[in-house]
């Protein structure tokens, strides 16, 4: 009797061929595309805060925001494997919050997986405090790859 052949592995991505030039984040996709030059070489998936809709108004609202941001610092010694940082809040996000008497929060970042999880295995669903979370290879491949200025786009 044949049975069947165990599934193949995965295959290895070829590495991205530059610098990236430019983040996508889709929020109610779930998916980051990553750019070098004008070419998208990179989509993933991704998860986000745990009250994703909308545009963060406030600290501790659990959105991730909406708009451009810049990658402005780099920490290899994360709480979540890797992390590349945004440069939220800007001013009209300060704004915004001083206008409604709140803190706009801050600290949104790129990053990987809690570093106590196993290495391989992702949360499943929006579980950040407004972050946008990938697994721990891709974050790894976007910090080693990815300067500080990049534009990172999240959309709606």
């Amino acid at each position: 009797m044949l049975r069947p052949l165990p599934p193949a592995p995965p295959v290895a991505e070829a590495p991205l061929s530059g610098a990236v030039s430019r983040i996508v984040v889709e929020k109610s996709l779930r998916r980051m595309t990553v750019y070098v030059g004008d070419r998208a070489e990179r989509v993933w998936p991704v998860a986000l805060g745990f009250a994703p809709e909308g545009h963060k108004a406030r600290e501790g609202d659990g959105r991730t925001p909406e708009g451009l941001y810049r990658i402005d610092r780099r920490n290899a010694a994360s709480a979540y494997h890797l992390s590349l940082g945004l440069d939220y809040p800007r001013p009209e996000d300060r704004a915004r919050a001083r206008a409604a008497g709140v803190s706009p929060g801050g600290d949104i970042f790129l990053h990987g997986q809690p570093n106590e999880r196993p290495e391989g295995e992702s949360l499943p669903g929006d579980w950040t405090a407004g972050c946008i979370a990938l697994a721990d290879a891709r974050i790894a491949e976007l910090f080693a790859a990815t300067p500080l200025g990049t534009v990172v786009e999240i959309r709606p």
